[in-house]
């Protein structure tokens, strides 16, 4: 991966590689699972506590091999007074698109073959680096996995792979591991060395051909995390579609694999949705978005945004061109408009910020409409202050709220306003120096220029003599 990430936590989907696999192995509801770790096995561990904090981990501190790492994941369990029974399935850690259900198929048949042990194959276009399945050409029954590099031109001729996934009966699994050889190109202890050992005791060697290859995938490079990431999400989207979610371009619309969706929520070009974030009924995202963990309320609508760890109320409108942060919480009908930034604050049903303002640390009540270019001044250098508007407001344009304060419900603020003290309800708050005129400053200061050419030819028609206050 040429990376200082240890390859199966690199991430695709929501889920780093090894969490895809830990998920899936999940499904089966297994008595035990162990992780084998080894390279990096300190940022393993501590991420396998966060995704599964039931999964045990044991340590190959040598990489002798795949039957080796099984070998270690037993032994972790023996030492602790595990007594071995049953089946025992082995999964890779870099095949993030195998499912829990081939995995299921996989111990299914075999239980109802009586397998001794049952490989999970593939016919794939391409088997370069794979290891070959051999069959018997009369009944069909693996006779042997045969590794790339240890392979014959006839045996690198064959199209069906080894996936890496095994069912075993767990006590004959012990015994053959016990017998295996490290007498090949890689002086290592291979797990496909068991089939042969298994076979020549008598036993039962069977397959479970996947009904679709790539899901046995393995990644050992970026351009292959890439096309995974690629197929899980085009598998992501046809589900979403298929239970009732309208897409318009799935080419490009990115999903991981924990966001959940209502039927008739739309999606729109350009749109990323990535950690727990839900889309309600008749809601509609995009185009050019991305949210995370955020929740978009039914009927909402929000375009061009970007939003991180937000609520968005029923009916609400965000965008475009709009940033929620955390601790956004908008009511339902309210309005988050052009160029505005909101965070850790709650917006009331009804409220509009609807154009470029920034909102932090506050609370807004309802049917309040906060005017263009407000600022919420809400940190003095050491510490976040809170600012409160209640319901039913009108803060005009270009006001500086400068927490912590009090704006009461029904009040207004004049355009302009500086709001250092706390606004009645009911009140008007001008907070802004009085306008003064400087007659004729322009063709003193500037004299030759531009505006005092200008100044003087309006002088002319009466126009620069007039002078306003507020």
């Amino acid at each position: 991966m040429k990376s200082a990430t240890p390859k199966v936590l690199h991430d695709i989907c929501g889920r780093s590689l090894v969490g895809h696999v830990v998920a899936a192995s999940r499904s089966l509801a297994p008595e035990h699972l162990v992780v084998v770790v080894g390279h990096a096995r300190e940022q393993v561990t501590a991420h396998l506590a966060e995704v599964d904090a039931e999964a045990r981990t044991a340590v190959q501190h040598e990489q002798n091999g795949t039957g080796h790492a099984v070998r270690m994941g037993l032994e972790e369990l023996t030492g602790s007074g595990v007594a071995l029974s049953g089946t025992v399935v082995v999964t890779c850690g870099d095949t993030p698109l195998l499912t829990g259900g081939t995995l299921q198929e996989l111990a299914d048949t075999h239980a109802a073959d009586g397998n001794a042990v049952t490989v999970l194959t593939a016919q794939v276009p391409d088997a370069t680096g794979y290891g070959r399945i051999v069959r018997d050409p009369d009944s069909g029954a693996v006779t042997d996995i045969v590794e790339h590099k240890d392979a014959t031109p006839e045996q690198r001729a064959l199209s069906e792979i080894n996936s890496g996934v095994f069912a075993f009966d767990a006590q004959l699994l012990v015994d053959a591991l016990g017998k295996v050889r490290t007498d090949n190109s890689q002086g290592e202890e291979y797990l496909t060395d068991v089939l042969g050992i298994l076979r020549t005791a008598g036993h039962r060697v069977g397959a479970s051909v996947a009904a679709e290859h790539r899901e046995i995938l393995g990644i050992n490079n970026r351009v292959q995390l890439a096309e995974a990431r690629r197929l899980l999400n085009e598998r992501l989207l046809e589900a979403a579609m298929l239970a009732g979610v309208t897409v318009v371009d799935p080419a490009s619309t990115w999903v991981d694999v924990t966001v959940t969706y209502e039927p008739d929520a739309t999606v729109l070009p350009g749109t990323q949705l990535t950690g727990s974030t839900h889309l309600s009924t008749g809601s509609e995202v995009g185009p050019c978005s991305r949210l995370t963990d955020t929740v978009v309320g039914e009927g909402a609508s929000v375009s061009n945004t970007v939003a991180q760890g937000a609520e968005i109320g029923a009916e609400a409108k965000v965008g475009p061109y709009t940033y929620l942060r955390p601790g956004t919480k908008l009511g339902g009908k309210a309005k988050a408009g052009s160029f505005v930034e909101i965070k850790n604050a709650d917006i009331g049903e009804g409220t509009k910020v609807p154009h470029l303002s920034y909102v932090g640390d506050a609370s807004i009540g309802e049917q309040t409409n906060i005017g263009a270019a407000s600022v919420f001044v809400n940190y003095d250098g050491v510490n976040k202050h809170r600012t409160t508007i209640g319901s039913h407001c009108r803060t005009g344009a270009d006001n500086m709220f400068v927490a912590p304060v009090t704006v009461g419900d029904g009040a207004y603020t004049a355009a302009g306003s500086v709001i250092t003290k706390d606004v009645p309800p009911g009140s008007l708050a001008v907070a802004r120096g009085q306008q003064r005129n400087i007659e004729g400053w322009v063709a003193r200061k500037r004299p030759g220029s531009g505006p005092a050419q200008a100044a003087e030819n309006a002088s002319g028609t009466g126009d620069a003599g007039r002078t306003e206050g507020s």
